[in-house]
């Protein structure tokens, strides 16, 4: 498969799979399973990660710069709520950020096959199942309590593990505490902000001792069009969530799950 055609293809899954709760690495799977297209490397990697997180800070723009006015000492006139929302993002995040310190031996060196991510994908859709359909969904972000929004962030460390989704733990995390949908999918987005930022560090961490060409073609494609269909994504996400739900995406994974188990039989 041509670099260039292979780039687009890539930016585009990572941008469409990044915030929807289906997995992106069971879907960067396919264009070498099916293709045996190679591997960009990666500054392709940095590029695309870039592009997501672009994507989620013009989306959250005002919410971003609410919060930072609210945290701000010389604001006189502070928004309780902004402020609030910004102290559970910094402790939804600690958990993978203590992971990421302490384990990562285990981030580096993580091999995970084809088969754990589709059983990842079957176990994680089964448990998303169970916290949608039995979720009392009654909360709002503002009244949980300190210790579940640890805890949504204690479950987001199960993404390290490739085919459990980022974005799908935190929401089916945010279900277990009793968050409604809207605005269990609003804050998973908010807090793939610091999430996808310290995976760029490891990334760019991991980069340094790298001397492999650099296409800046691929990188500027895979920059461009993940942060162009991420945005788009998280965009129609929460304006149709209400409607759609959650098992769409249940049975889509249970299939995706099943399908790469048949792959490699």
């Amino acid at each position: 498969m041509n670099d260039i055609f292979l780039s687009v293809v890539l930016a585009l899954i990572q941008g469409l799979t990044e915030f929807l709760p289906v997995s992106s690495s069971a879907h960067l799977l396919f264009p070498s399973l099916l293709f045996g297209a190679n591997d960009l490397g990666l500054s392709f990697d940095i590029a695309t990660h870039g592009g997501t997180l672009l994507a989620v800070l013009i989306y959250f723009r005002i919410e971003l710069q609410k919060m930072i006015l609210s945290i701000n000492p010389l604001n006189p006139n502070k928004d309780k709520e902004s402020r609030q929302l910004a102290f559970y993002l910094v402790v939804a995040t600690l958990p993978i950020v203590l992971f990421g310190l302490l384990g990562s031996d285990f981030i580096t060196n993580r091999n995970f096959g084809v088969n754990s991510i589709a059983w990842a994908n079957l176990v994680f859709a089964g448990i998303l199942f169970l916290a949608y359909r039995y979720s009392s969904q009654s909360k709002t972000m503002l009244q949980l309590s300190i210790l579940t929004v640890f805890f949504i962030g204690l479950f987001q460390v199960f993404a390290l593990i490739p085919g459990a989704s980022r974005s799908g733990t935190a929401i089916t995390a945010a279900l277990l505490v009793g968050l409604n949908l809207k605005e269990a999918s609003k804050f998973a987005f908010l807090l793939s902000i610091p999430t996808i930022l310290g995976a760029l560090v490891f990334l760019i961490i991991d980069s340094i001792d790298s001397f492999a060409a650099i296409n800046l073609l691929s990188l500027f494609i895979g920059f461009s069009v993940s942060a162009i269909f991420a945005f788009f994504t998280i965009k129609f996400f929460l304006a149709f969530i209400d409607k759609i739900g959650m098992y769409p995406f249940v049975i889509y994974r249970l299939l995706l799950g099943f399908t790469l188990l048949n792959i490699i039989v």
